[in-house]
C-alpha cells in the first residue's frame, strides 16, 4: 500500500510539473533574447559570443550554411555559457549565419517557438584575422639583406598536423613589406608572393626597419591586410640585429 502512495506521489509531481512548468523554467515570453551576437575568429579559430550571462535560462546555438538546414554544435545546447566555438563546424568558403536561441533549462516547446537573434553572416576564408608573422632578418657578405617570413599557424589540422595560412591560402597569399632607414618617417611598401624577399640595393652604412603582413588580394577593404609584425632593424656594419621602430 506504502510502494503505491509513494508511486502515486511521483505521477502527480510529474503532471504537475507538465502543466505548470519546472520551478526553475521561466516562460517563453519572459525569456531574455541574447544581445550583441557576433563572430569572433582569429587565425581560423572562430567563436560565436553574444550575452548576458542568463539566470534561469539557458542558451541554444543554431548555425547554417546559406541555402542549407539548420546545425547545432553539441557542446552548445541549451548551456549557460556566452560563447560557441565553432571553428571545426565551418567550411572554409561557406557563407554562415548563427542564431542564439534563449531557452528554459528543459527545453522548449515545439509549438512556442523561442526567441531568438541572429548574427551578422560570416566566411572563414574572407572574414578571419589574420596575426601577425614573425620572420627573420639577415645580412650576407655582399650586403644582400634577405627577410625569411614564417606564415603563422592556424587553428585547423590534416591529417594530423596543424595548417599554417599558406596551406589554406596557397597561390593567393602574399606579404606586404614596410621598410624605411632606421630613425627616418617615410617608408616603402613592396609586396611579394612569396614567404621570402631579397633587398639588394639598400645604403651599405645605413641600417633599415621592416615590417610585414599577411596579403589576401581576394578580400574585400581592410580585411586584405592582416596584422603587422613587430619591427625589425639590419645592423649598422659591425652591429648585431636590432629591435626598431617602424611607422606604418
Amino acid at each position: 500500500m506504502e510502494s503505491k502512495t509513494v508511486m502515486f506521489s511521483a505521477l502527480f509531481l510529474v503532471c504537475l510539473t507538465l502543466v505548470n512548468g519546472s520551478p526553475a523554467s521561466v516562460e517563453v515570453g519572459k525569456l531574455t533574447k541574447a544581445t550583441n551576437v557576433s563572430w569572433s575568429s582569429y587565425n581560423f579559430k572562430t567563436i560565436l559570443t553574444w550575452g548576458p550571462k542568463p539566470v534561469n535560462y539557458t542558451y541554444t546555438v543554431e548555425f547554417s550554411r546559406v541555402g542549407r538546414d539548420k546545425e547545432r554544435n553539441p557542446h552548445c545546447i541549451r548551456s549557460s555559457e556566452t560563447e560557441c566555438d565553432l571553428t571545426n563546424e565551418l567550411e572554409l568558403k561557406g557563407v554562415y549565419s548563427a542564431e542564439v536561441l534563449s531557452e528554459s533549462p528543459l527545453g522548449s516547446s515545439d509549438y512556442v517557438e523561442p526567441p531568438y537573434t541572429r548574427s551578422n553572416k560570416f566566411c572563414p576564408y574572407d572574414d578571419t584575422i589574420i596575426g601577425r608573422p614573425e620572420f627573420k632578418l639577415k645580412v650576407n657578405v655582399n650586403n644582400k639583406t634577405v627577410l625569411i617570413i614564417q606564415d603563422p599557424i592556424t587553428a585547423l589540422h590534416k591529417d594530423g598536423r596543424s595548417l599554417n595560412i599558406r596551406d589554406i591560402f596557397k597561390k593567393n597569399l602574399k606579404y606586404k613589406i614596410a621598410y624605411n632607414k632606421a630613425g627616418s618617417t617615410g617608408k616603402k611598401m613592396l609586396t611579394v608572393n612569396e614567404s621570402k624577399a631579397e633587398f639588394n640595393n639598400l645604403d651599405e652604412d645605413q641600417s633599415y626597419c621592416f615590417s610585414v603582413a599577411a596579403y589576401i588580394p581576394s578580400r574585400k577593404g581592410d580585411k586584405r591586410v592582416g596584422e603587422w609584425s613587430l619591427p625589425k632593424c639590419s645592423p649598422q656594419k659591425h652591429k648585431n640585429l636590432i629591435e626598431g621602430k617602424l611607422i606604418i
